[in-house]
């Protein structure tokens, strides 16, 4: 890996419920390999070995940009009804408290406000894909909120904010999914409204930085926007991730069709 480079920004989807560590009836063995090889082989494929990383996941949200702080986040066991060893999974990497100070300064001086938690742990919006990618659990971790807002142009502006760390060796995730209907999952009805939306969201990234944030802004007026978003928490990673990408080169690791669905991981940098 070569040293002093910038880290990209890489919005990821990161499965379903505990996948794969336990058997998700919805899920057909082997469905999500793309996406199992994918998370295993991105900190490999990046520039140099980042000091830490900042996740912002779907599965949290607060009034204002919260910051865990806990050295040794445990695991929020936040889905239901699967078997018992999905809640005796364990990941256990460190909290990267170090960049609390660093973080909260950005932020603020972004013009938002902030906010500590030092109870909280990993939700597996953060766990689950991090297991995968990152096994040995030595990464230091800091997991940031979503706003409660679910503010497009809010969720930009935090994702500029948090762009410096990028050139201070900080990996920047965000974890959702570029679909997000659970009832349409498993469904061939699905598979044409996916698609469409999949479309208009890599031709939008494609765009330069001014225009991808426009079409971002106005997501709901994408094909089947509602459809395969009924709720956008799981899509607003993906923006904070473009507010951070900057102008830098747009890629797509990820591209695959499971489960009558598309889904796509995109990295900036």
């Amino acid at each position: 890996m070569k040293s002093n480079s910038r880290q990209p920004a890489i919005f990821l989807s990161h499965g379903g419920g505990p996948w794969p560590f336990v058997d998700i009836p919805f899920i057909p063995p082997g469905a999500l390999a793309p996406l199992e090889g994918y998370l295993r082989s991105m900190v490999t494929a990046l520039p140099s070995k980042p000091k830490a990383a900042l996740v912002v996941s779907a599965h949290w949200e607060e009034p204002v940009a919260t910051l865990m702080t806990n050295p040794t986040p445990p695991m929020l066991y936040d889905y239901t009804g699967y078997e018992q060893k999905a809640y005796e999974l364990q990941w256990p990497a460190p909290g990267a408290t170090f960049l609390v100070d660093r973080v909260t300064s950005l932020l603020r001086h972004a013009g938002f406000r902030t906010a500590t938690n030092s109870t909280r742990g990993f939700d597996h919006g953060t766990f689950i894909p991090l297991m995968v990618a990152l096994p040995a659990a030595e990464l230091p971790i800091l997991q940031i909120s979503l706003l409660d807002t679910l503010d497009p142009t809010e969720h930009l502006a935090l994702g500029r904010a948090l762009a410096p760390l990028r050139d201070e060796n900080v990996l920047l995730i965000g974890s959702g999914n570029s679909y997000h209907n659970m009832p349409g999952f498993g469904h061939p009805e699905s598979t044409e409204p996916s698609r469409q939306f999949d479309v208009w969201l890599a031709n939008a990234m494609m765009q330069a930085p001014a225009e991808r944030e426009r079409q971002l802004i106005q997501w709901e007026h994408a094909p089947s926007a509602r459809h395969c978003h009924p709720r956008e928490e799981h899509l607003l990673p993906l923006h904070v991730m473009a507010g951070a990408g900057l102008a830098d080169a747009v890629t797509f690791p990820l591209r695959m069709e499971a489960l009558h669905v598309h889904a796509s991981g995109i990295q900036f940098g």
